[in-house]
């Protein structure tokens, strides 16, 4: 790397490395460092009438306090924080102190890691320390962390800017408190989870990620080419018709809990690579799978918060049974004043003009109805509610209501204002189901990107008998946020999908040694900000540039021959003649 691309900061920390290296210390030891101790049960565990506990922690070195021949620093293990007490005396007692005088004081650095070795007492201010008698570097740190300040409870300097956090989540898991613990929740959620499908017989399975027809879900998907086979493929959107084969196979109930792709938007509640886990049970219907669903979710709750409520959003939001059960049309009546029961494709067409909603023609009857019910009912819903017996149109792979023509049974439940599971009785008639994916193919020509393709190999398989069945899918991120109390979906990935980081754009030294720059110049311009040609021919002032340049050359060392004032203005010269618009 070019010493021009590092911050100053960066540069002492490079140079400190050499020093170590010098010495004879291995900045990045291979050793296993064994630890006895973590920070929270130093704390927990003290007490003063016992003898000295002898530790051996290890972790990051934090806010380091240096006050002559004794020092205090903060630091930071897997489970939180600890002060560590170094006399010199204590770490060096022999006549040689470069331990403490050069390696301490002046070659480490917060955000170093170390391995500390001594006892734990209570200091003078009443503070549980560790009182440090033997010292060993484990990793240099090259970079700098943000130092985030605090001080009577307020936070200065907080790493804070979105952007930064999640296209760096190992910086903000690092410096803001917090962060982790919202990922050793969605640890509990998922832990918990998969404890009551076991607990319920249920078998967890794995099925291809990696699809030759993309189905199971009304959804736009990742298109990959398989080199091998010369054959396109998909990124699956869903588990689901996997699954339903091995009820076919003779599972009792089969579980997942794996990533779906789905190729659409980013905003506070999607992401186009997320988690979900998908259920089949053999011989139950919906009703049975909204009372399994209450009670998978109260134990969820109660696990991660030690409550059957979560707090969201200034709300709070009980996971408590029974959940409100309302049919989907009567929830677009009630929120509206529409009654959609009986309605044609055209005449909910009207509705949705009337309602002033954006529409076109590709959109058939389930999608015209999808688009009122989220636009003006779905938001509404903040206490877990079952939305329920959806139009046929709406649902391709679910049983016609056992009563009421023209309706499915089917539910989806929602949480917040947003849906967090989906669930039917399944369909098992393979003629139907046929006829459900035609109707979809039609959906298809008439321009519906996100309309499901035959998936012929599952009907063949419904056409060896499947079982009644009911299914559900839940988005294994919603209900992380839930549980934890986050309205973005961002903040509980780590590492979300981001657009591309914006990078200057950069002409290579070709472009400026063209134009008769020496090469060794080129990266000391673009370090004085002009990174293009055309932004060097655009300069007004080549006497700063000048005066630019003779600074870099000074503070980086780099021993360059100067040129002089007249050069450094044929260079501008120069590149403002090779960018200049030719005149017609």
């Amino acid at each position: 790397m070019n010493v021009l691309e590092l911050s100053e900061q960066e540069i002492i920390r490079r140079n400190s490395l050499e020093t170590l290296k010098a010495m004879g210390i291995n900045p990045y030891p291979a050793a296993e460092y064994v630890v006895n101790a973590y920070s929270d049960d130093i704390v927990a565990n003290f007490s003063d009438d016992a003898e000295p506990r002898q530790v051996s922690i290890a972790g990051r070195m934090m806010n380091r306090r240096i006050m002559g021949k004794a020092s205090f620093f903060e630091l930071q293990d897997s489970r939180g924080r600890v002060q560590v007490y170094v006399s010199r005396d204590d770490l060096c007692p022999g006549e040689d102190k470069e331990l403490y005088n050069t390696v301490f004081k002046k070659l480490l650095d917060m955000g170093d890691f170390v391995g500390v070795k001594g006892y734990v007492f209570r200091t003078q201010t009443g503070e549980i320390s560790v009182h440090c008698q033997s010292l060993t570097l484990l990793s240099k740190s090259l970079k700098p962390l943000p130092v985030v300040k605090q001080k009577d409870g307020v936070t200065y300097d907080a790493f804070e800017d979105p952007e930064m956090r999640y296209r760096q989540r190992y910086v903000d898991l690092v410096v803001n408190a917090g962060v982790k613990e919202t990922f050793l929740k969605r640890a509990k959620v998922v832990k918990t989870m998969r404890q009551v499908l076991d607990d319920a017989g249920y078998t967890e399975v794995e099925t291809p990620t990696l699809q030759a027809i993309a189905g199971g879900a009304t959804a736009r998907p990742f298109i990959t080419h398989f080199n091998a086979l010369n054959i396109p493929m998909y990124m699956r959107i869903a588990t689901e018709l996997y699954l339903k084969r091995l009820i076919v196979g003779g599972f009792e109930g089969v579980y997942e809990i794996g990533k779906n792709f789905r190729n659409e938007g980013m905003d506070r509640n999607h992401n186009p690579e997320f988690t979900c886990m998908e259920l089949y049970v053999q011989y139950k219907d919906y009703n049975w799978m909204m009372s399994f669903t209450e009670h998978l979710l109260k134990t969820i709750c109660i696990a991660v918060n030690g409550k059957p409520e979560s707090e969201v959003d200034g709300q709070i939001i009980s996971f408590k049974a029974p959940y409100r059960r309302l049919p989907i049309l009567e929830a677009i009546k009630e929120k509206t004043g529409y009654d959609l029961e009986g309605k044609s494709e055209d005449e909910i067409r009207e509705v949705c003009k009337a309602l002033k909603l954006e529409i076109d023609e590709t959109m058939g009857k389930g999608k015209l109805i999808d688009e009122i019910f989220g636009e003006f009912c779905e938001g509404t819903f903040i206490q877990p509610t079952f939305i329920i017996d959806y139009p046929v149109e709406m649902s391709p792979l679910t049983k016609m209501h056992r009563t009421k023509p023209g309706l499915t049974e089917r539910f989806e439940l929602m949480v917040n204002g947003k849906e967090l599971a989906n669930a039917y009785s399944e369909l098992n008639d393979p003629i139907d189901q046929e006829e459900r994916f035609m109707e979809q193919m039609r959906l298809a020509d008439k321009g519906d990107d996100e309309a499901m393709v035959i998936d012929r190999d599952f009907l063949r398989a419904l056409q060896y008998g499947m079982p009644p069945t009911s299914g559900i899918g839940i988005g294994i991120d919603r209900l992380v946020m839930l549980m934890t109390g986050n309205s973005y979906i961002q903040d509980v990935l780590l590492f979300p999908q981001m657009r591309p980081e914006k990078v200057p754009a950069r002409d290579k030294a070709e472009a400026f040694t063209a134009i008769g720059i020496p090469e060794e110049w080129v990266a000391p311009i673009q370090k004085a900000g002009l990174l293009t040609v055309a932004a060097l021919g655009a300069l007004e002032k080549p006497g700063k540039l000048f005066q630019d340049l003779l600074d870099i050359n000074k503070k980086y060392k780099l021993g360059y021959k100067v040129p002089v004032v007249d050069e450094v203005k044929r260079w501008v010269e120069a590149a403002a003649a090779a960018t200049a618009t030719p005149q017609a």
